[in-house]
């Protein structure tokens, strides 16, 4: 018995958090939404909806259709984020959660007498247990035990809702010959084409397949370790690093014009700007990218000396927005992302600019801000949009409320 890892992944989570503070929509198909449009996409569903056909994405006029009554909430990132520390508290009393890997998954390393069969699954019974009895019954979770992470969030996954499932050595390969290639972590529809054009057509071939044939596949070492993690051994991963920095929010429809589109970008940007600077970095580039209700979309970007500096964002903001194409279409999405990072303390000194006192400002808003609350101060470009654009959760993000909060 090798089992080194247990993997907590919590199910339709946004909508339980809903459904734990609001009784009334328990046992409901319910979406969670961005902004209350038909337009928009929901952005979780409940596993009631989810028996409709609704998943993350559907557009909520389409969920309309596939589930007569659903209803809808608009999403609140503050109080997902709060639940998360609660649960990460829950878990923590039951075993030490070794990462935090999204705001709705977790990982946690058996160590000890822990890989012992017996004693891994009543720790996730008592991680159950204690999940219903201090953070709320409606927070039901899946739970995967199993040789390395990538089997344990493999197993997390085979049994959904309020799953249970351990992979022991003894089981592999032929436990995972039921799943589809996509159910496995890494690979997406690209990577399913690329395995279909050597010959890997199932979970079984996958399994079957040589390390060099993996290796081929994959056109590099990640074929090898996928080898590895199939077998249950532990892989290293290299750490990764922070790319891009950014926002994008889907307009409500009273934003829906060329100013407001304008303003909101104004206020996205301003609030990377924080976030770049709260991790200690600069950014080198600035895309923005405008998607219309018609379905067509429109980007682009510019490269800058490396800065952290507020202003000479908003001013890259404003050469790419004069770039933007003439047309009557209606905006419904944006976004902007700050890329081409690296850590402050490492970029050299610019040898056109050295205005310190641009950095000082730029502390003393962070600080009024952080204070007082988002939007104490501000620049004015973003004042039409400054109630617009609310903090938002994405797969890998999540947010530091004292940053990123607009309270």
């Amino acid at each position: 018995m090798t089992l080194r890892s247990l993997y907590v992944d919590f199910d339709s989570y946004f909508a339980s958090v809903e459904q734990q503070l609001r009784p009334e929509l328990r046992g409901k198909p319910i979406g969670v939404v961005p902004v209350m449009a038909d337009t928009t996409c929901c952005i979780a569903a409940s596993y009631e909806a989810k028996r409709f056909g609704v998943k993350t994405g559907t557009r909520v006029s389409d969920a309309r259709k596939l589930c007569r009554g659903m209803q809808f909430v608009e999403a609140r990132p503050a109080v997902y984020v709060e639940y998360h520390h609660k649960l990460v508290e829950a878990v923590e009393s039951c075993i030490h959660v070794d990462s935090v890997l999204s705001i709705d998954e977790m990982l946690c390393e058996l160590t000890g007498s822990m890989k012992q069969y017996e004693r891994a699954t009543a720790i996730g019974r008592k991680i159950k247990e204690t999940i219903a009895n201090r953070v709320g019954t409606e927070l039901r979770c899946s739970i995967g035990i199993a040789p390395n992470p990538f089997l344990a969030k493999t197993a997390s996954e085979m049994r959904k809702p309020n799953g249970f499932v351990v992979i022991d050595l003894q089981d592999l390969p032929n436990c995972l010959f039921s799943l589809n290639l996509r159910d496995l972590c890494g690979i997406g529809e690209a990577m399913e084409r690329r395995l279909r054009e050597h010959g890997i057509n199932t979970v079984e071939d996958l399994c079957n397949a040589s390390k060099y044939k993996l290796r081929k596949a994959w056109g590099g070492i990640e074929g090898e370790r996928m080898y590895a993690r199939l077998r249950g051994e532990l892989v290293y991963t290299p750490p990764t690093r922070r790319a891009t920095v950014g926002h994008s929010h889907v307009l409500p429809p009273e934003l829906r014009s060329e100013e407001a589109s304008f303003s909101v970008l104004n206020k996205l940007l301003q609030k990377a700007a924080m976030r770049l600077r709260s991790y200690g970095l600069v950014a080198g580039a600035l895309l923005i990218r405008l998607k219309y209700i018609d379905g067509r979309s429109w980007d682009t970007k510019i490269g800058f000396d490396p800065t952290g500096d507020t202003l000479e964002f908003l001013h890259a903001l404003s050469r790419l927005w004069a770039e933007r194409p003439k047309t009557k279409a209606v905006p419904l999405a944006i976004a902007v992302t700050l890329f081409n990072l690296s850590e402050e303390k490492s970029c050299s000194l610019s040898l056109f600019k050295n205005d310190r006192s641009r950095e000082r400002l730029n502390a003393l808003i962070d600080k009024l801000n952080l204070r007082y609350g988002k939007n104490t101060v501000y620049f004015g470009g973003a004042q039409i949009g400054l109630n617009a654009a609310p903090m938002r959760i994405s797969f890998t993000h999540i947010p530091d409320i004292t940053i990123e909060s607009d309270e």
